[in-house]
């Protein structure tokens, strides 16, 4: 069983246009609302690929209502936190060339008393979990250490745990050393303050993260690929991508690929790139799984 943590998720309504004209008044030719955050994209590639996946997340207002009810239909156990603020509701407009403009919502400010429920519900899943996967940014009123103390919490529980997120949250949740760390190429190179031109390149910041605490680093490449390095070397997978109309969600499909596949040694990148090179659908579709 996959458990996710998403701390700021949300419902992310899609619009679908011919084209986007500012000051316009603008009819979309289709439209959707699916439940939304990176953890929450990867417990739906869990369970799209047929595997157990619970989402520990804050659930605040008729948004976070519906926001449980639809991954319920989707086959995912919702273990919602009462918070007093309203989930937040990001938009997407969809252009027919790929062309994807967002506006996502700042999201609840949680209370001291909320983010600990948070860590309160992991804590209760722990054990009947074989990994956990904390994913995105963090609310307000959440202080970049959190993801540290979960970090903290799931070793002491004897928990194997990632980390996808970025800045001063990561930063911070290296020094508990996470299993893995999941940055894609802009976070990667954020996070060792230079640019990255060469799969080399990648490898050597990958390293240095793990120098400041990263057990593993699954760093997705776009479509370079997917790169593996933790103690046993570095590893890399290519897998070839059809025709993309958005890339929302491929990075967390590559975890969730990488994760069902034990999360560990050379055979776990080519399932994580094959995943994420199949989650290119436009947004907010159901996330395929390869074949």
């Amino acid at each position: 069983m996959i458990l996710t943590v998403t701390p700021n998720p949300s419902l992310d309504r899609t619009y679908e246009i011919p084209a986007l004209e500012r000051g316009a008044v603008l009819r979309a030719t289709a439209d959707r609302v699916d439940p939304g955050g990176k953890g929450v994209n990867v417990s739906r590639a869990v369970a799209a690929a047929g595997h157990r996946t619970v989402a520990v997340l804050p659930l605040g207002g008729p948004e976070g209502a519906l926001l449980a009810r639809l991954l319920e239909d989707l086959g995912i156990e919702a273990a919602g936190v009462p918070v007093a603020g309203s989930t937040r509701v990001n938009i997407s407009v969809a252009e027919p060339d790929g062309t994807l403009t967002k506006l996502n919502a700042s999201g609840p400010e949680l209370s001291d008393a909320e983010a600990e429920a948070v860590l309160e519900a992991v804590r209760t899943r722990v054990e009947s979990a074989d990994w956990i996967a904390c994913c995105g940014s963090l609310p307000r009123g959440l202080a970049p250490e959190w993801y540290a103390e979960l970090v903290a919490r799931a070793h002491r529980a004897g928990a194997r745990i990632a980390l996808d997120t970025s800045g001063p949250s990561l930063t911070a949740g290296l020094r508990e050393r996470p299993d893995v760390v999941k940055p894609n190429a802009e976070e990667l190179a954020q996070a060792v303050g230079r640019p990255l031109a060469t799969v080399g390149e990648a490898v050597k910041a990958a390293e240095e993260l793990r120098g400041l605490g990263a057990r593993a680093v699954l760093a997705s490449l776009g479509a370079d690929g997917q790169l593996l390095v933790d103690e046993t070397g570095a590893y890399f997978a290519t897998a070839p991508v059809s025709a993309v109309r958005s890339n929302v969600g491929a990075g967390d499909a590559s975890l969730a690929g990488f994760l069902t596949a034990g999360g560990a040694g050379p055979a776990a990148p080519p399932p994580a790139r094959a995943h994420g090179a199949a989650a290119g659908p436009p947004p907010g579709r159901a996330l395929p799984t390869p074949p």
